[in-house]
């Protein structure tokens, strides 16, 4: 700039020469297009040298920071030239300038840091079933949080910078935190529901949770700071207060290891003798069948005598936890029961009732 000035006064054209202001205001501008037009070229050229490498966080990083490195420079160059061209208004004039382009630089950051934790967050989620530290559930939260605090701390910068005391501020919110606590106290109950879903992990989205003390079934379709989303079997959405969850008993079925038959086959009080024939029988089949973990509790016994038959205990787990699947095993164990039963010239027993009629001296019996 200097030497601008030099070479100007000996054109003869001096800074108050309104085409010395035109020139100096083209030179800035003119510099403001080349430093991006040169930044953008030389990020894109890292941007390709890092997908050759194999870690992808400086893929992210790089990503993350090319549109807000471009907005940086314009924003910088454009308040020094506005700066440069209102350099003979008032001082209050000025003084907006130089706040508004420190507020707009810290906007610059915060939409980098925002990027940033999007391709964070992408990065956890990609990682599923790889080794992943977070699940679905836990990188949106690491990342809600995240930006709550780059939100919070980008309102109290903003602030210092247009003039107020963050000091008085904060004590003001101390004060205001306590009533405003009284006001919303359901708000953070759920609030803190939430953050203990995230900590505790008694259930994640695609589980299907029940609970014995309300009428809650259904798959997790969604954890938010509020409230979850549950599909119940019918189809139905179902939204559920996460302070709830800290007062009842959750079931969560898919993480069973097993499924467990237990079934009473009754045969008839006629087949009685044949009875340990079947139990040998039925065991044998359930301990070489491919869908029984055999590892796990085995039970076949005579169980009970029933008003109608003598009950068999059918106690075993299956591999699968599919419910589709577990259905099937029980039928092909159901159906094999049966032929065991067959098998050895007996019946499966069905409710009947006998009935003793003593002899009363009747008058059609004399």
């Amino acid at each position: 700039m200097q030497e601008f000035l030099r070479q100007s006064n000996y054109l003869g054209i001096g800074p108050d020469s309104p085409l010395w202001f035109v020139l100096a205001l083209f030179m800035i501008v003119f510099g403001v297009m080349a430093a991006s037009w040169l930044v953008n070229l030389f990020v894109r050229k890292l941007i390709q040298r890092a997908g050759r490498t194999a870690t992808t966080w400086d893929d992210i990083l790089l990503t993350s920071l090319k549109r807000p490195l471009t907005v940086f420079i314009w924003t910088v160059g454009i308040s020094y030239a506005a700066e440069f061209a209102w350099h003979d208004a008032d001082a209050y004039l000025a003084g907006l300038i130089g706040t508004a382009r420190k507020l707009l630089i810290i906007l610059t950051l915060v939409w980098f840091v925002l990027r940033f934790l999007k391709g964070f967050e992408q990065r956890l989620l990609e990682k599923e079933g790889k080794g992943r530290i977070l699940d679905r559930a836990g990188a949106r939260a690491l990342n809600k949080l995240l930006r709550a605090s780059v939100a919070v701390t980008a309102g109290l910068m903003m602030l210092q910078t247009m003039g107020y005391s963050i000091a008085g501020l904060l004590t003001f919110g101390g004060i205001g935190g306590v009533i405003a606590g009284f006001a919303a106290r359901d708000m953070l109950a759920n609030f803190f529901g939430g953050l203990m879903i995230y900590l505790d992990r008694p259930f994640t989205e695609g589980d299907w949770i029940r609970s014995p003390d309300r009428e809650i079934e259904g798959t997790v379709e969604y954890i938010g700071w509020r409230l979850t989303r549950i599909r119940t079997f019918d189809q139905r959405p179902l939204y559920v207060p996460n302070s709830a969850f800290a007062n009842i008993a959750v079931e969560n079925p898919s993480r069973m290891s097993h499924r467990r038959i237990n079934e009473a086959i009754g045969v008839r009080y006629d087949d009685i003798a044949v009875v340990p024939a079947i139990v040998d029988g039925v065991k044998r089949m359930l301990q070489t069948h491919p869908a029984i973990d055999t590892g796990k509790t085995l039970i076949v016994n005579l169980n009970e005598f029933s008003a109608s038959s003598a009950d068999i205990l059918i106690y075993t787990y299956t591999k699968t936890t599919d419910w589709a699947e577990f259905h099937e095993v029980k039928q092909s164990v159901l159906l094999k029961v049966h032929d065991i039963v067959a098998g050895q010239n007996a019946e499966i027993a069905f409710p009947t009732t006998t009935m003793h009629v003593a002899n009363a001296g009747l008058p059609w019996e004399e």
